[in-house]
């Protein structure tokens, strides 16, 4: 499933700065975001049909309170892209594990994690960085440096270069 053409305008118009807000995004799109300690160790966060608390969507995103905020970030834009491109896939819930696997298909997840470096990490705003490290990258934009690594390995070559550091993770 793609996402709509409006859809994707209106999020990259949300994408002024760093770090992008995502929580900001999320509730644009009419979902509500919560932090849970009840989220089981292991257990990331979910995408939830939620009729009561949801906001126009009708859905929620719960993180697990303890989590560190890089995390809850990145778990917070995977859930969106759930939401975004696979919500005909499921009912009511998806559980996402701390390693970003669900009941889903692994091209699926890939989807879901491509999405969210995508916003998180846009092209558009990384470019405004050259010759900053990945571990500047991703202090700047909030993600981990796992993440940012990823990210960086999976853009043109002009922008591999900006980094400093080598773009092995």
């Amino acid at each position: 499933m793609k996402v709509d053409k409006d859809a994707l305008a209106f999020i990259r118009r949300l994408q002024k700065s760093v770090p992008v807000n995502i929580e900001a995004i999320a509730a644009v799109l009419g979902l509500t975001v919560w932090e849970s300690s009840r989220l089981p160790e292991g257990i990331a966060g979910k995408l939830k049909r939620d009729i009561e608390n949801g906001g126009p969507s009708q859905f929620s995103i719960i993180v697990r309170a303890q989590d560190p905020l890089v995390r809850k970030r990145f778990t917070v834009a995977h859930e969106l892209a759930h939401y975004l491109l696979h919500r005909h896939l499921f009912t009511d819930e998806l559980v996402d594990d701390a390693l970003y696997r669900s009941t889903l298909k692994t091209s699926v997840e890939a989807e879901a994690n491509s999405f969210a470096a995508d916003l998180l990490m846009p092209r558009h705003l990384l470019e405004q960085y050259p010759g900053k490290s990945i571990q500047e990258l991703a202090f700047l934009f909030k993600v981990s440096e796992q993440a940012m690594g990823i990210r960086l390995d999976t853009l043109p070559i002009q922008l591999k270069s900006m980094s400093n550091e080598p773009l092995s993770v």
